[in-house]
């Protein structure tokens, strides 16, 4: 079984709510990274379609363990205009090279959320091991959990399934 991290990014709650299901459900450690500025009222909201818009790297702050402490690192986080959120985007860049295999979780209204992991494949410069999407609505009503619950159980699993179909080889010469 692996030893995994939940990494949350959230504005309004929705996000954390959902990281902290799957914390619960698969008995995982969750960190949050956190923005050095609010974004509060008309001009935080400007923030969030500048930096969506821009691709921008805002100011956060990261107190959780070292991701390199882990076998995966499930990175949660709000689609804002179609891409991913400003503060992962910034967290992702900032610990690329200590990144062990990630799985990506995205919140979103509507629509969005594959952009997201092809964004975090681009920065740290390989594909998610798993990648999944949600709606704003499904964590609200709860109606999330069963298909949560499966994802994080392939998460769990998907260090060992990796590791029993590439066995070592020994060649011979």
């Amino acid at each position: 079984m692996s030893k995994v991290l939940v990494v949350v990014h959230s504005l309004t709650g929705t996000s954390r709510n959902l990281a902290k299901l799957l914390c619960m459900q698969q008995d995982w450690r969750m960190a949050e990274i956190t923005e050095a500025h609010s974004r509060s009222g008309g001009y935080g909201n400007a923030r969030c379609v500048l930096d969506s818009v821009f691709r921008l790297k805002p100011a956060v702050r990261y107190d959780g363990p070292p991701p390199s402490d882990f076998d995966v690192v499930v990175l949660v986080s709000p689609i804002w205009i179609l891409r991913l959120s400003g503060p992962m985007r910034s967290f992702v860049a900032r610990f690329r090279k200590q990144l062990p295999d990630v799985a990506v979780v995205s919140v979103m209204g509507g629509s969005g959320g594959p952009n997201a992991a092809a964004e975090i494949a681009q920065l740290t410069g390989r594909a998610p091991i798993l990648s999944t999407t949600f709606t704003a609505r499904e964590v609200e009503d709860g109606s999330c959990a069963a298909r949560l619950q499966a994802f994080g159980t392939e998460v769990a699993n998907s260090k060992d399934s990796r590791e029993a179909a590439r066995p070592n080889a020994i060649c011979v010469g």
